[in-house]
């Protein structure tokens, strides 16, 4: 007996050590294509190269390898992704909700929510998609991107294709967002200044590589407001995963007449207090820096591990109807988007 309970813990590390080996090989190979300069311009994150990558691997040489490697990229894909949210606070801190002031604020909150609220509406009534496609898109398109999606699929229990879909989509859309914003900038400098222009990317955009990128090709001013504001808008993650929750506990078919107990997704909660721990500046900027790149090597590793477990059969049983969705949310962001930051503005000046 004795003999066994030694071995057990071998047998669980030799479980997990080929996934996570195969899924570390795949990060790392996206985050260093994402830190070469011209890749990086094009707004391409490690994350959006990782699931990609993923994505090659998982519908090539997987198969072959699936019986070894499964446990690891099963926990890269759950637990991985958990630690990596709780991790991101160390990105955040609450003096940057001062620096884009209250009307930075409200646009966030009102381009958030009724981008969501919208993406609900279309996927469910006119394109028809189930709910858990349509959140995910919704969540990607109105939070922070693929870093959203990731957050969201434990919290409603969602399909891995599902999520490479939804992923697809900020990828397509964000991409084109990071051309087609400082090409507007010259037409809309009437309405914005380059602050509240920075703002109006950062409340808008799909992914903070995107929103550096952008922001970037304007110029400086227009750079840091929107970084800021796109940060802000991520600390809204966490209370959006707590609603999320309630809504899958209200619309949860009752067992024995009882509705089941609502899920708290504790790692939500957990990223909070990370970032109001961050925002004490209690640990030395180096070690705050080491956890960063922590947790972008390990939600590098999920979305790899997203990317494996993804085939290529299933997107195209996905259909064009997603895309379409995603490109009326994109022009949502655009347009409403902007009406939304231009009447906030001209309210609180």
């Amino acid at each position: 007996m004795t003999i066994l309970t030694l071995r057990k813990p071998q047998h669980h590390l030799m479980h997990y050590a080929p996934g996570l080996a195969l899924t570390a090989l795949v990060a790392g190979a996206a985050l260093w294509a994402g830190a070469i300069p011209a890749v990086a311009g094009a707004g391409l994150s490690a994350l959006t190269l990782a699931i990609l990558a993923g994505m090659l691997v998982g519908n090539t040489v997987y198969p072959r390898l699936w019986q070894s490697c499964d446990g690891g990229v099963l926990f890269a894909k759950q637990h991985l992704l958990r630690l990596g949210i709780i991790l991101y606070g160390f990105r955040l801190t609450f003096a940057q909700i001062a620096q884009v002031g209250a009307s930075g604020l409200l646009v966030d909150m009102l381009t958030l929510s009724s981008t969501f609220f919208l993406a609900c509406w279309l996927g469910e009534r006119v394109f028809k998609l189930d709910r858990e496609t349509s959140w995910l898109i919704g969540a990607g398109s109105s939070i922070c991107g693929a870093a959203a999606i990731l957050a969201t699929e434990p919290v409603i229990k969602a399909q891995a294709s599902k999520v490479t879909v939804a992923v697809a989509t900020v990828v397509i859309f964000g991409t084109l967002a990071i051309f087609l914003y400082p090409l507007m900038w010259p037409w809309l400098n009437a309405f914005f200044s380059p602050e509240t222009y920075g703002v109006y990317m950062g409340s808008t955009m799909h992914e903070v590589a995107q929103v550096v990128a952008a922001g970037h090709a304007v110029g400086p001013d227009a750079e840091n407001a929107a970084v800021i504001a796109k940060m802000l808008r991520v600390m809204m993650l966490a209370p959006f995963l707590i609603f999320l929750a309630a809504r899958v506990k209200q619309l949860a078919p009752a067992n024995d007449g009882k509705r089941s107990a609502i899920t708290i997704p504790w790692f939500a909660i957990l990223f909070i207090l990370v970032a109001v721990f961050n925002s004490f500046h209690l640990l030395p900027k180096p070690l705050v820096d080491a956890l960063v790149t922590l947790d972008t090597v390990l939600l590098a590793m999920a979305m790899a591990a997203l990317g494996v477990t993804t085939h290529l059969s299933a997107l195209k049983k996905a259909g064009v109807r997603p895309l379409l969705m995603a490109l009326l949310l994109f022009f949502w962001l655009i347009v409403g988007g902007g009406v939304i930051n231009v009447i906030v503005e001209r309210l609180m000046a």
